[in-house]
């Protein structure tokens, strides 16, 4: 009977942890979705102040070119920038989380001005956070265009 009892606890206490991590894995995904579209809307306002928070000091940017650029490199890109976004928001998005990573895949679409000349682009992305000082911070992205 001890033994039932004993099994019977064990059992109640795992499915209470299992719940509990799922909760947290939840609120983990509603964050990084939260950051992610933060991360836009301080693109499209060209708001660098915001983009530093988000992104961690050594995170690497893998454009669509193919080449890459550092944390410092991109904000001085977003500084100088001549275009102007009227959308940058995602489509699809779906976050999965290992531990103190999460891992943000979708789809986003931005269009606006460049040299006067609109343009509109959809891409396919790949975002890697870490939690770091109890903050969740990227650290590194990629890009790629959707040509069709």
């Amino acid at each position: 009977m001890k033994t039932i009892s004993t099994l019977i606890l064990g059992l109640c206490i795992a499915l209470v942890l299992v719940g509990a991590d799922e909760d947290r894995e939840a609120g983990v995904r509603s964050k990084i979705v939260a950051l992610e579209k933060a991360w836009n809307q301080a693109y499209k306002m060209g708001d660098t102040k915001s983009l530093d928070a988000i992104l961690d000091d050594h995170m690497v940017l893998i454009n669509d070119d193919g080449s890459t650029q550092s944390k410092e490199l991109f904000l001085a890109s977003v500084r100088r920038s001549t275009s102007r976004e009227e959308q940058v928001s995602p489509e699809s998005m779906s976050v999965h989380v290992y531990g103190t990573t999460a891992i943000a895949t979708g789809v986003f679409r931005a269009k606006g001005l460049d040299k006067g000349k609109p343009y509109t682009r959809r891409e396919r992305f790949i975002d890697t956070w870490i939690l770091k000082d109890g903050q969740w911070v990227c650290v590194g992205t990629n890009a790629t265009p959707i040509l069709h």
